[in-house]
C-alpha cells in the first residue's frame, strides 16, 4: 500500500532541523489537497446521488476505524450546528464503539461481524447514505459495514487513499485519493487524513447545497443558538428579503428563529404559509420565494 511504504526522501527526517521538517510537511499537505482535484467529477456524482437519496427522511451514516473513523465523525458532528441537519438523521459507527474516538481499540478494525451487526442494529435501509472511510481501503470492519449497507439498499460511498482497494469495489461510489507515502511511514493522520477531510467536507457541503440548506451562499438552515448567530440570522433575513433590520428581527421572531420561514414572512407570508411553501418546494428557500412571488402576481 502506498500509504505504508517508506519514502527514501524522508529516511532521516528525524535528524532534520524542525523548520526543514515542517516545510516538508507543508509540501505534503498541499500535495494531498492537490490530489483531490482529479476526483472532483466523481465526488460530485457521489454527492448528487446522496442528496437525492436522502430526501426528507434519509440518514447520513459515517463508518470508519482509527484515524479515518475519527475524521469521518468530525465531519458529521459539524452538520447539526452548521446546517441544523437533524441529529436523528446522523449515525456514527466507529470500530470499537464511540469510546474509540479518544482511546485506541486494538483489533476492533478487524471485526467483520461487528461491522455487519452495527449496520443491522442501526436499521440501515434504502433511504440512507453510508460513507465508509479507510486510508488503506482494506479495513475489514469498514468493508463489511459497507457491503451490508449496500445489500440493505442504502447508497454507499467508500473513500480510500490506495487505488484498487477492496472498499472502492464494495461501495457504489468509490472515491480514491492516492496521496502516496507519508513523511512518517504509515502515519495516515498526515497526508491521507488531510485528503479524507477535504473529500468529506466537499461531499457533506454539496449535500447541504442540493438539499436547499444554502441560499445565496448563506447557511439559511443554520441553528440559532447564541447572540452571535442571532445577529447573523437577522442579517441574512434583512439581506435576502431586502428589508430593514427591525423588520428582519420581527420576521425572525415570528418564525421562531428559523431563517428560511423568516425570509418568507419578511416578504409577506404568514408563518403558517411560509412553512407550507417550504414543504411544497422540498425545503428550498429559492423555490419557496419564487412560488410566493408567483402567487402574489396571480392574486394581483
Amino acid at each position: 500500500m502506498s500509504t505504508e511504504i517508506i519514502d527514501p526522501r524522508y529516511i532521516d527526517v528525524d535528524q532534520w532541523p524542525t523548520e526543514t521538517a515542517m516545510e516538508a510537511m507543508v509540501e505534503g499537505q498541499l500535495a494531498a489537497v492537490a490530489a483531490v482535484k482529479g476526483q472532483v467529477a466523481a465526488i460530485a456524482r457521489a454527492a448528487d446521488a446522496a442528496a437525492q437519496r436522502l430526501g426528507r427522511i434519509g440518514r447520513l451514516v459515517y463508518v470508519g476505524a482509527g484515524t479515518s473513523g475519527r475524521i469521518a465523525v468530525q465531519d458529521g458532528v459539524e452538520l447539526f450546528p452548521t446546517y441544523n441537519w437533524p441529529q436523528e438523521r446522523l449515525v456514527f459507527l466507529m470500530a470499537g464503539g464511540l469510546g474509540a474516538l479518544t482511546e485506541s481499540a486494538e483489533g476492533a478494525e478487524d471485526d467483520v461481524v461487528a461491522g455487519r451487526q452495527e449496520i443491522a442494529d442501526a436499521k440501515v435501509g434504502p433511504n440512507d447514505v453510508v460513507i465508509g472511510v479507510a486510508a488503506s481501503g482494506r479495513t475489514p470492519y469498514t468493508i463489511s459495514a459497507i457491503e451490508t449497507a449496500r445489500q440493505a439498499g442504502a447508497l454507499t460511498i467508500g473513500i480510500s487513499n490506495n487505488p484498487n482497494a477492496r472498499l472502492l469495489d464494495a461501495a457504489e461510489h468509490g472515491l480514491v485519493i492516492d496521496t502516496g507515502a507519508e513523511i512518517v511511514a504509515g502515519s495516515t493522520r498526515m497526508k491521507a487524513g488531510t485528503a479524507q477531510k477535504v473529500i468529506l467536507n466537499m461531499v457533506s457541503t454539496a449535500i447541504m447545497l442540493r438539499r436547499g440548506l444554502v441560499h445565496q451562499g448563506r447557511m439559511v438552515n443554520m441553528r440559532v443558538s447564541n447572540d452571535k448567530l442571532l445577529n447573523r440570522a437577522r442579517e441574512m433575513v434583512r439581506d435576502i428579503a431586502h428589508v430593514d433590520g427591525a423588520a428582519a428581527a420581527r420576521a425572525l421572531d415570528a418564525a421562531d428563529l428559523e431563517i428560511k420561514p423568516a425570509v418568507l414572512v419578511a416578504l409577506g407570508a404568514s408563518p403558517a404559509a411560509a412553512h407550507t411553501l417550504l414543504t411544497e418546494n422540498d425545503d428550498s428557500l429559492g423555490g419557496a420565494i419564487r412560488a410566493l412571488r408567483k402567487d402574489a402576481v396571480v392574486d394581483a
